[in-house]
């Protein structure tokens, strides 16, 4: 470039219309670009072609700008704004035992959760668009080999086996025949993986040679097919989730449910989190028993504890949900992580930028509320005397759940613990608070329960103290 003049580099052509703003992308080869064709389009730098276009009916496009640190961006419209993201931020990964497999930058990769040691396995880069992140990961422990779908092109999978030695470099894929289209994919057996053609509505079985065995129609609208136990599916409608078995090749169970984006079993394969938009239903491997969790704000993901109870993420908290559909928050996030493993007080995850991390959290409040629901006093009994857990959501729930007289170790005010001593039939308590009130209407109160128990020590006092003499001449 010289004072008055500057060459031409590219040309990117496609707009018909004025262009009206135009970035690069902060992390990409890629140019973002607007105008009032009311068009926003994103261009492949060294390509100089259009990869992506997003319209408006009636709105041109006059402003773009970039996020400085999030995958965010907003344009600005004739009636307004919106901000879009241009690619999905949820990592695909998927555990086994104390192994991660998780996909970073088109590598799958190996964390161990105990060594921590994180090693580069497979290249998949040649699997649909570079600028399309994979959506899905499914390992095959036997076989040592994985299945990873992406939405590029309608939906693609591909079918790899990993190296055994994890020390050397990444190799790329050289599986071109292990390839194929497929939007949902997913193992049935040792050797054998579920391929739903969406459009077709069939399920094709093949094997590890990618080699159709069977094709099976499901009995319902399909969108998404999720492992559902040995040779069996999760079938995911518009409404409902269906257990289908695919060699008897009928429905086995069906369960009312939002569209499912994630299903997470647990270690034994006894429970299943079927993971929505804005729920989460929680029901055993036969989906007869079944509790509905529902968010205001979207679910990100969720794992298991080894204790039975399902922690997930949203986009700025860390919940839980007990089996019986209970739920509470262990804590805020600054940034949304992807939950991989939950072990004691440890969240293994994975952030935005698919960077392992490891979150400690307490997990005492639903420990202590899965005891109760379980019927384990000990327990119960165990975290009452070393633990701090008190507040007032503590309290309320114990009283919803009908349990006033473990309220009554975490209450110190005076008014509480007198109604909740009541609650129980707690009456030497019920009597102490009373005293130190000292009201007549909490002496009425007492008196009551105490005659109902045939207390007439209680009923004696608290007549006395409330100067009810007919009626203490009566218990005479």
């Amino acid at each position: 470039m010289s004072d008055n003049k500057a060459w031409e580099v590219d040309t990117c052509r496609g707009h018909f219309n004025n262009v009206l703003s135009v970035l690069f992308h902060p992390k990409h080869e890629l140019i973002v670009s607007a105008g009032e064709d009311k068009t926003i389009r994103v261009w492949d730098m060294a390509k100089r072609s259009a990869i992506q276009t997003f319209r408006r009916e009636h709105d041109r496009f006059w402003v773009l700008v970039a996020h400085p640190e999030l995958n965010l961006f907003a344009a600005g419209h004739d009636n307004g704004l919106i901000v879009f993201k241009l690619e999905r931020e949820r990592p695909a990964f998927t555990v086994y035992q104390d192994q991660l497999y998780y996909i970073r930058d088109k590598y799958v990769r190996q964390y161990d959760f105990n060594s921590q040691a994180d090693n580069g396995l497979l290249s998949v880069r040649k699997l649909g668009s570079a600028y399309i992140q994979p959506k899905t990961l499914a390992y095959n422990p036997a076989e040592r080999c994985v299945l990873v779908t992406t939405t590029s092109d309608n939906g693609l999978f591909e079918l790899a086996s990993l190296p055994r030695d994890t020390s050397g470099e990444a190799k790329d894929l050289n599986t071109e025949g292990k390839r194929g289209p497929g939007s949902s994919v997913v193992f049935v057996a040792r050797n054998r993986f579920a391929v739903l053609d969406k459009t077709n509505q069939t399920i094709e079985i093949r094997d590890l040679n990618n080699t159709v065995t069977k094709v099976v129609k499901p009995p319902v609208q399909t969108n998404e097919i999720f492992y559902g136990g040995t040779a069996s599916l999760l079938l995911s409608t518009a409404t409902s989730v269906v257990l289908f078995d695919i060699q008897q090749q009928k429905s086995l169970a069906e369960i009312n449910s939002p569209p499912v984006k994630y299903a997470v079993w647990n270690t034994d394969g006894s429970t299943v989190a079927l993971l929505s938009k804005h729920t989460i239903t929680l029901a055993n491997k036969t989906l007869s028993h079944s509790s509905l969790i529902h968010e205001t704000i979207r679910i990100k993901s969720g794992a298991w504890d080894d204790i039975g109870v399902f922690v997930y993420s949203t986009l700025n908290h860390i919940k839980y949900a007990l089996p019986q559909g209970d739920n509470g928050i262990i804590r805020t996030l600054d940034q949304p992580v992807y939950l991989a493993r939950i072990k004691g007080k440890n969240i293994h995850c994975l952030d935005r930028s698919a960077r392992p991390r490891t979150i400690t959290m307490d997990p005492t409040e639903y420990n202590f509320k899965l005891a109760l629901v379980r019927k384990n006093y000990d327990d119960v009994l165990k975290i009452i005397q070393t633990s701090n857990l008190v507040g007032q959501s503590i309290i309320g729930y114990l009283q919803k759940k009908g349990f006033p007289e473990i309220a009554l170790h975490f209450v110190q005010d005076k008014k509480t613990r007198f109604e909740l001593a009541l609650e129980c039939g707690n009456l030497d308590v019920a009597m102490e608070t009373a005293r130190a009130l000292d009201r007549v209407e909490l002496w009425s109160r007492l008196a009551e329960q105490a005659l109902a128990q045939g207390n007439h020590k209680i009923v004696e006092v608290a007549y006395q103290k409330t100067k009810n003499f007919d009626k203490l001449s009566f218990l005479y």
